[in-house]
C-alpha cells in the first residue's frame, strides 16, 4: 500500500463580484459601440449565477440563452461557438438534446493564469456580434481569450 496522502479536497478560483460586474460593464460598453442590446451572464467556476444584467430593449429570451451560454462554457471550458462542429459528430450529437447546452456564439469560458474561474455568456445581437462583445470584453480586462 502506498504511504502518498492523497488530498481529499481541490481548491478552486473563481470570478471575484468585482471582475464579474466590470465584464458586465465592458461587454455593454462594446455592444453599444457594434449596436445592439445585449443580456450578459457572468458564472462561477461551478456555473453558478455571479452577475446578469440585460439591457431595456433585449428580447427577454436573450436573458435564458445568455445564462445557458455562460454555462456551457464554465461547464467544458470552451467557447459555445465550437460546439456546431463537435455537434456535427454522431458520437456527440446526443448531447444536443440536452437542456442547457448552447452551441450558439456568445459563450466564453473566463480564463486566468490558464484557470478556468468562470463562465461569460451574451446574447442579444446576432452569434458574430455577441462573440465580438465577448472578446473585446475579456481583452479588455486582461482575460485569456479562447479560440
Amino acid at each position: 500500500m502506498s504511504t502518498e496522502t492523497r488530498a481529499k479536497s481541490v481548491s478552486t478560483a473563481d470570478i471575484s463580484r468585482h471582475a464579474a460586474a466590470a465584464l458586465v460593464d465592458a461587454v455593454r460598453a462594446r455592444a453599444a459601440e457594434i449596436g445592439f442590446t445585449v443580456a450578459t451572464v457572468v458564472t462561477d467556476a461551478g456555473g453558478h449565477l455571479k452577475a446578469f444584467e440585460r439591457d431595456d430593449d433585449a428580447p427577454f429570451l436573450a436573458a435564458e440563452v445568455a445564462v445557458d451560454k455562460a454555462w456551457t462554457a464554465a461547464s467544458f471550458r470552451i467557447a459555445t461557438h465550437v460546439w456546431n462542429d463537435y455537434l456535427a459528430d454522431p458520437r456527440i450529437s446526443p448531447l444536443a438534446g440536452h437542456p442547457r447546452l448552447m452551441a450558439v456564439g456568445g459563450g466564453y469560458p473566463i480564463i486566468e493564469d490558464d484557470r478556468v474561474i468562470g463562465g461569460l455568456g451574451i446574447s442579444g445581437g446576432t452569434f458574430e456580434q455577441d462573440q465580438r462583445a465577448a472578446e473585446a470584453a475579456l481583452t479588455s480586462l486582461g482575460f485569456q481569450t479562447p479560440a
